[in-house]
């Protein structure tokens, strides 16, 4: 559940910021942000390892196929995430207060976040559909 409600905060929270970048170049909500996807880091792990462990081994299907996938971009969202986020710390704690981030960081960063919507809800609809057809066959 706390997996979920990050995973939220964190897409919500981050759309905000991308919108309200764009139209009016602020960046609301930035700290709660950064903080909230630390937790998620580490959130994620433990959840990603439990959950390996119990669906492995690899199996060649689709359900399985957009797991990797989301697995991979939500790892390479956090991985950017954490250095904008450091870049923002640095900037906060002894520099000028703006962050100087890398536009090609904060693209990367962007465009894996919207992978990550993506993937996640492909692999949780793939999941539901398989067990949707396994209840069938057994009757239920």
């Amino acid at each position: 559940m706390v997996l979920w409600v990050l995973l939220a905060f964190e897409a919500v929270g981050g759309l905000v910021i991308f919108f309200a970048r764009l139209a009016v170049g602020a960046t609301p909500g930035e700290a709660l942000h950064v903080f909230a996807g630390v937790a998620l880091t580490f959130v994620y792990a433990a959840y990603q390892w439990t959950h390996w462990a119990r669906v492995a081994p690899w199996r060649a299907r689709l359900d399985f196929a957009l797991g990797l996938i989301a697995t991979l971009a939500l790892a390479l969202t956090q991985v950017s995430g954490l250095w904008l986020g450091w870049v923002w710390w640095a900037s906060r704690t002894g520099g000028t207060g703006i962050a100087p981030y890398p536009a090609w960081l904060s693209g990367a960063h962007n465009v894996m976040s919207m992978f990550v919507l993506t993937f996640v809800l492909a692999h949780l609809g793939a999941v539901l559909q398989r067990d949707a057809r396994v209840s069938e066959r057994l009757g239920g």
